[in-house]
């Protein structure tokens, strides 16, 4: 269930908790289409039954423990675009951001 605005913004999509339940569902979903146990699984990622079963009830989990899980259910390429670079709409707007100096690091705000 999804929390609309009027202006048609999905609330959670903006809620750490909520898009972390959204991932551990996902996961639970996809562990049982592979016909996977929970301790089939512990046994096959190296992750303890127990962080398994927090996550999947909690949503709560090491991003170490996340990604041995991904490893052990062949879901690791949706990891590699996780924080790639962002996808352009027209040649426009790529000229536009190649003009602009491409920054090394973060400025500090005093």
């Amino acid at each position: 269930m999804n929390n609309i605005l009027a202006d048609n913004y999905i609330l959670d999509d903006f809620n750490p908790k909520a898009l972390a339940q959204n991932i551990a569902n996902n996961f639970k979903t996809r562990r049982i289409e592979e016909n996977i146990t929970q301790t089939q699984l512990a046994n096959q990622s190296s992750v303890s039954l127990g962080s398994i079963k927090r996550f999947e009830s909690k949503a709560e989990i090491s991003l170490k423990n996340i990604l041995l899980l991904a490893v052990a259910l062949n879901a690791t390429h949706e990891f590699k675009e996780l924080f790639s670079k962002q996808q352009y709409s027209s040649i426009d707007e790529l000229t536009q951001i190649k003009e602009k100096k491409t920054r090394k690091r973060a400025r500090k705000n005093d």
